[in-house]
């Protein structure tokens, strides 16, 4: 890990860093009719989840560097996935470990 790259998790909510520059944070919360989960950068709303067919995300009006949204896309869909299956804290860190790096991303390791 370099300490100008990576991921620090708190609960549901992460930062990414890049650059030594930190972004964030990125969280979601259940929607209003519990039908389905926003989700949420620096408390803002930028997408929403409300089945495996349909989701809805945009970044765009943040500016965020690409590399950050890559690695916020791999991150949330992580989170998003241990809490529809249950996992624990150290499972989904694990998962984020190994889906940052199958996808060229393994220099944002989350930091302890």
């Amino acid at each position: 890990m370099t300490s100008s790259h990576g991921v620090e998790i708190d609960g549901s909510r992460f930062w990414v860093i890049h650059r030594r520059q930190k972004y964030g944070p990125f969280d979601y919360e259940w929607s209003p009719d519990f039908r389905g989960v926003e989700l949420l950068y620096d408390g803002n709303k930028f997408g929403e989840y409300c089945s495996v067919e349909e989701l809805f995300a945009d970044l765009k009006p943040y500016g965020l560097p690409m590399s950050v949204v890559s690695v916020t896309s791999i991150v949330m869909g992580c989170v998003l996935f241990g809490i529809f299956h249950g996992l624990r804290e150290p499972e989904r860190r694990d998962l984020v470990e190994l889906r940052l790096r199958e996808h060229g991303f393994g220099r944002f390791s989350i930091r302890p």
